[in-house]
């Protein structure tokens, strides 16, 4: 929508709250990008490695309404690279951690269970959860055994904290549609190097509408998770923080743009390979990058192109598909896309490669297609009509508000100020829309807790080509602006917003808002 036609939609409202939507624009942030860390160990070269699949996790029990897990926080030795250990924070001794696989509708309670030396908070991204369930950074498990005379790094001076020792219980409406959702590490100023150190797992929701279609599943639907990460010589995972010893947030200075490794991993592989038929596959599409901004690409591209036909966004599954030759994705994003493997001759070998990377970085994962002359039988397709999305109204909007995601004296702020929790900087009403308009000096991707959104406008004009469905994270490009439409529902409290750059959060790029 262009500014005009909305300030005009907006003008008659009568309702219109937060900083007016005529703010300018901000200068983009132009600092020395930084170089991805140099790994001091050898790396193995691509292709060498089967893409490993996360393990589905089992209920510990179920009843007609609930099911209940249980998963234990723990350091783990992974073998990564070559002959090398890597010490890992894990969820049940794995990275990812295991799969989390749910019904719409169907309450999900998790226990997390704290075996680590450093507290944890668990946020479930995406989801549609009660405040004291939503992983807030402030909410910490302590370690098992820890004591008065354990310290730690905790800046909250709120009152509002909630802390448990040794673990918490999560409960899950999932109360929202079917969608690839993921869990991470949330704690106030760490959530960088924990997430570094393994912290994070896919929890899937599937629901009717979903399972009509004819789209690919079992085996061929696929969660992949896309990192980066370096490495020291002895095979630990290579992290700049300031504090090695997790007495103060952030990391130093070279870094302050965000943290980029020089190996990817994909599912907590380097570089892996995916034997495939020549049939379609769903690609659940996961960057999971602390702050790199990803374009994939198939390489070779299909007769033809239109390689990625995405079929879902964060939130779930779009009205109709998308048909795409790249996809753009920033840290947190996720792309369900469907790939017919059909349209290439038996034996191609199919890389993914990241446009935006270099050297070792342009290289993600390889799908090796089947040699079979004849493609199998394939009685999957993608539908021209996938769902029904509604269309929230921008006219409808009851508050409107801008925020400025900038780097200033105080470091990476939101309108100015560093986070300090429990000061909101928003306080919608369920039931009722916003419009939120987010404004960007440096590329940030936003994402916003309880509530999915749609993004109604950049810079004034129309949404751009990967925004389209509900979403969660929204990809902010220096000196930009993108204005998303969000309607807050069923649950009352302390929610977040911030950058999913992990090092600008750590660094204090979050604001509470609280819903009433």
């Amino acid at each position: 929508m262009k500014r005009r036609r909305f300030l005009a939609a907006t003008a008659g409202t009568g309702l219109a709250a937060g900083t007016p939507l005529s703010g300018r624009l901000l200068k983009p942030h132009r600092p020395g990008l930084p170089m991805p860390l140099r790994s001091a160990a050898p790396l193995p070269r691509p292709y060498q490695v089967p893409l490993p699949i996360p393990a589905v996790l089992r209920p510990v029990r179920s009843d007609a309404t609930t099911d209940h897990y249980e998963i234990t926080q723990q350091v783990a030795h992974l073998r990564i690279l070559p002959g090398l250990e890597t010490e890992a924070w894990t969820y049940d001794g794995s990275y990812p951690g295991p799969t989390l696989v749910s019904r719409s509708g169907r309450r999900t309670v998790v226990t997390h269970r704290n075996e680590l030396p450093q507290p944890v908070a668990v946020h479930l991204h995406g989801g549609h959860t009660p405040h004291d369930s939503d992983g807030h950074p402030t909410d910490l498990i302590l370690p098992v055994g820890w004591s008065r005379r354990h310290r730690y790094a905790m800046a909250d001076t709120s009152g509002l904290a909630r802390t448990a020792l040794g673990e918490r219980t999560y409960t899950y409406p999932l109360d929202q549609r079917a969608a690839t959702l993921w869990y991470h590490d949330h704690r106030m100023g760490f959530t960088g190097p924990s997430a570094y150190r393994g912290l994070a797992g896919f929890h899937l929701v599937h629901d009717d509408e979903e399972e009509r279609l004819p789209l690919p599943r079992g085996e061929r639907d696929i969660p992949l998770m896309i990192t980066d990460r370096s490495f020291t010589a002895d095979g630990s995972f290579h992290y700049p923080a300031v504090d090695p010893e997790w007495g103060m947030p952030g990391v130093t200075h070279h870094w302050m743009e965000g943290v980029l490794g020089d190996t990817i991993l994909v599912n907590g592989a380097p570089w892996p390979v995916l034997d495939v038929r020549r049939q379609r596959y769903r690609l659940r599409l996961l960057n999971a990058a602390n702050s790199r901004i990803l374009r994939l690409e198939l390489d070779p591209q299909p007769p033809g192109g239109d390689a990625l036909v995405q079929i879902g966004a964060d939130g779930g599954l779009l009205e109709r598909p998308v048909r795409h030759d790249a996809l753009a994705m920033a840290p947190a994003e996720r792309f369900d896309v469907v790939v017919d493997f059909a349209r290439y001759r038996p034996g191609t070998r199919v890389r993914l490669v990241n446009r935006l990377g270099s050297g070792t970085t342009a290289e993600v994962m390889r799908f090796d297609v089947s040699g079979a002359a004849r493609a199998p039988v394939d009685d999957t397709a993608v539908p021209d009509r996938l769902s029904t999305v509604e269309r929230l109204d921008p006219r409808r909007a009851m508050a409107v508000r801008t925020f400025y995601f900038r780097r200033t004296a105080a470091g990476w702020t939101i309108n100015g100020m560093p986070y300090r929790p429990g000061r909101a900087l928003a306080a919608p009403k369920l039931g009722t829309t916003e419009l939120w308009r987010i404004v960007s000096d440096f590329h940030h991707p936003i994402h916003v807790h309880l509530n999915p959104f749609q993004v109604v406008a950049r810079d004034g004009g129309a949404p751009g080509r990967y925004d389209a469905g509900w979403k969660d994270t929204v990809d902010v490009l220096p000196g930009k602006s993108a204005e998303i439409a969000v309607r807050f529902t069923d649950y009352s409290g302390r929610f977040l917003f911030h950058c999913h750059n992990l090092e600008h959060e750590d660094m204090a790029m979050m604001a509470d808002f609280v819903t009433r």
